[in-house]
């Protein structure tokens, strides 16, 4: 389903004509919801990067959701695969510019950067494999949620647009439950099928810095 026919679903099932902000809006807040519910593996990249010596942070790609892992790679091209951790625990485990080594942590600090303990004691690479907010169908007018699981993706705008039209509490219950039937078989899906070396292999890679 594109998005030109996504509005025209929308419409038609409401029995209402709206703006195309509004139909905008309601899209934009399904997509912002299922993208934050469930880890999608086609949505998904690995990033190199570099860490430099005593500098302990570590950009965050722009369109960053969520991380499937980070990893340290030494100077004999062994992976160190670092363990999420807060930032609390971060500048207590490594309270001094001093505490220098091979990272083995990392927290999510801001919107921009993770910040690694202990601070990397050399230059190393780093890869970051992780979900990937796409562009929204309302700008590509295609996308992967909308060519292989538009249930969820039409059921979730239509609940914006009936609660938008306040209507019946009823009607909104009967999409949230086809909304939520749709999610869980997305879950399935992320669980298990797209979860294959195959598919790793295939992965978009661009540098970071």
């Amino acid at each position: 389903m594109n998005y030109t026919e996504l509005k025209t679903n929308i419409e038609d099932i409401c029995e209402n004509s709206f703006t195309d902000a509004q139909l905008a809006m309601f899209t934009e807040q399904a997509e912002q919801k299922i993208y934050n519910t469930v880890q999608i593996p086609a949505l998904r990249r690995n990033v190199t990067g570099s860490l430099t010596t005593n500098n302990k942070y570590l950009s965050v790609p722009t369109d960053f959701l969520y991380t499937y892992s980070l990893a340290v790679v030494d100077t004999n091209g062994a992976y160190h695969y670092l363990i999420n951790k807060d930032v609390n625990f971060i500048r207590e485990a490594y309270p001094t510019p001093t505490s220098v080594g091979l990272p083995k942590h990392y927290a999510y600090f801001d919107d921009d950067s993770f910040i690694l303990g202990p601070t990397p004691s050399g230059d190393y690479t780093a890869e970051l494999h992780y979900g990937y907010y796409p562009e929204s169908i309302v700008t590509a007018n295609t996308t992967w949620l909308g060519e292989e699981f538009d249930s969820a993706l039409l059921n979730g705008a239509l609940i914006e647009a009936i609660r938008f039209l306040k209507g019946e509490p009823d009607v909104i219950e009967n999409y949230e439950k086809m909304y939520l039937q749709s999610i869980a078989l997305l879950k399935t899906l992320g669980d298990g099928k797209l979860r294959e070396d195959a598919y790793r292999s295939g992965q978009f890679r661009v540098p970071v810095s």
